[in-house]
């Protein structure tokens, strides 16, 4: 494996790592609310359908978390590798 395909798959796990951080932080405070008055906070949904939302956003949130850390790591590759390095040649 080269150094390029591990920093974008590096890259791109960061991704799925802060997507599982911002679907923990969303999901605890609204589970905790469901929890305590499920019908107040229910928004006339079932706990079935509460838990479609659940699946469907899980899956979004990891989909953009695996296709976030890709472009973040060819973006940053970018960066570092090609105009990092012509601005290092360029002074010598």
């Amino acid at each position: 494996m080269n150094k390029r395909t591990m920093y974008l798959f590096l890259f791109t796990l960061l991704g799925v790592i802060v997507s599982f951080l911002v679907h923990a932080a969303i999901e605890i405070p609204v589970i905790d609310l469901l929890v305590k008055d499920f019908e107040k906070y229910g928004l006339g949904l079932t706990w079935r359908q509460w838990y479609s939302v659940h699946h469907i956003g899980s899956v979004l949130l990891l989909l953009l978390g695996i296709m976030g850390g890709f472009w973040q790591g060819k973006y940053w590759w970018r960066v570092m590798y090609i105009e990092h390095s012509n601005v290092y040649n360029s002074r010598r």
